[in-house]
C-alpha cells in the first residue's frame, strides 16, 4: 500500500483547512492563558496547537479509519502512543504548530506538518505553510514538490554539492551535551553560513527546495523529521544519521545530517565531528 494522488490532495486540503480555521485565527492573537510552557521556556504549547491537531486527527479519521495516529501533543499526554508506530500497517505522525516558538512569538515562521509511516517506513509527507497557504508534499518513489495556493505545481530539488566554505545550512546542536556541543559550534564556522529558524517544517523547505545545502538536527523526535526527510530524499538529497545508519522514524535518539548527496554528507560529517 502505498499513498495515490488522490489521498496526498485529500491531507493537503484537510492541513489547509486547519491552518484557515483553527490556527491563522489564533495568530497574533493569543492571551497569556492560551500559550503554555512544556519541558522549557522554548518548548511551548499553545491553543493552536492544540485544536489544530485534534482538527486534523478527526480527519484522517474519517479517512483512514484503521490508521494509527500520533500527535505531538497527544504524544505529551500519552508517551507510549509513539510504540504503536513500529508495526502499524498505517500510521500518521502529526506535528500541528512546528515553529510553536515562532507563531506564540508573532513570527510567521511555522509551519503544519504530517507523515504517513507504513511499518515503520515514510510513504508520503506534507508541509503545510499556512501563512504562504502552499504546501509541499513528497511521495515515496514519485518526487516531491509544491502545491501553490494559486494553482500549479513546483518541483522540487536540492542545491548543487559545493566546498564546506560555501555551503549554507541551518544548524541546531543545543540540545547536544558537552563538549561535544561547544565543539560542533566552533566547527559551524568553518561553513559559508549557518542559521537556525526554530522551525524544522520552513528548514526542510528550504533544503529540498534548493535555498540551502545542508541542515544539522541535533534532536530526533519523530514529527519534526518524518516529513521534511522524505521531501529531502524525494528532492534528490542525501541524509543519514550522526553514526551513518539510514533515518528511520522509529528512531528517537541521535541527529540527522542533510546534505546534497553523500560525498557532501562525509565531507560535512568529518567536518563537523572529525574533532569531536
Amino acid at each position: 500500500m502505498l499513498f495515490s494522488a488522490h489521498d496526498a490532495e485529500a491531507v493537503d486540503q484537510l492541513l489547509r483547512e486547519a491552518a484557515r480555521v483553527e490556527i491563522m485565527p489564533r495568530f497574533r492573537n493569543l492571551s497569556a492563558h492560551e500559550v503554555r510552557q512544556k519541558s522549557s521556556a522554548m518548548d511551548l504549547v499553545t491553543d493552536a496547537d492544540e485544536a489544530a491537531e485534534r482538527m486534523i486527527a478527526k480527519g484522517l479519521r474519517q479517512a483512514f479509519p484503521k490508521a494509527v495516529l500520533i500527535g505531538e501533543e497527544a504524544t505529551e499526554r500519552d508517551p507510549s502512543l509513539l510504540s504503536k508506530m513500529d508495526n502499524a500497517e498505517l500510521a500518521f505522525l502529526i506535528d500541528p504548530v512546528d515553529g510553536t516558538k515562532n507563531f506564540a512569538s508573532g513570527l510567521p515562521l511555522f509551519g503544519v506538518m504530517v507523515a504517513a509511516v507504513i511499518r515503520g517506513e515514510v510513504v508520503a509527507g506534507w508541509i503545510h505553510d499556512p501563512v504562504g497557504k502552499d504546501t509541499a508534499i513528497a511521495l515515496r518513489g514519485e518526487g516531491a514538490w509544491i502545491e501553490r495556493s494559486v494553482g500549479g505545481r513546483i518541483d522540487l530539488r536540492v542545491a548543487p554539492a559545493a566546498p564546506i566554505r560555501d555551503m549554507s545550512g541551518c544548524a541546531s546542536w543545543h540540545h547536544m551535551t558537552e563538549p561535544v556541543r561547544s565543539r560542533i559550534a566552533a566547527n559551524l564556522a568553518g561553513f559559508g553560513t549557518v542559521a537556525c529558524y526554530r522551525c524544522a517544517a520552513h528548514e526542510y523547505r528550504m533544503a529540498a527546495a534548493g535555498y540551502c545545502h545542508f541542515l544539522f538536527h541535533s534532536k530526533l523526535m519523530p514529527w519534526d523529521h518524518a516529513a521534511g526527510w522524505l521531501l529531502h530524499q524525494e528532492a534528490g538529497g542525501y541524509s543519514a544519521c550522526f553514526d551513518g545508519s539510514p533515518y528511520r522514524p522509529t528512531r528517537h535518539e541521535g541527529g540527522i545530517i542533510c546534505a546534497p548527496d553523500a560525498e557532501s554528507w562525509k565531507r560535512m560529517h568529518e567536518a563537523l565531528f572529525g574533532n569531536a
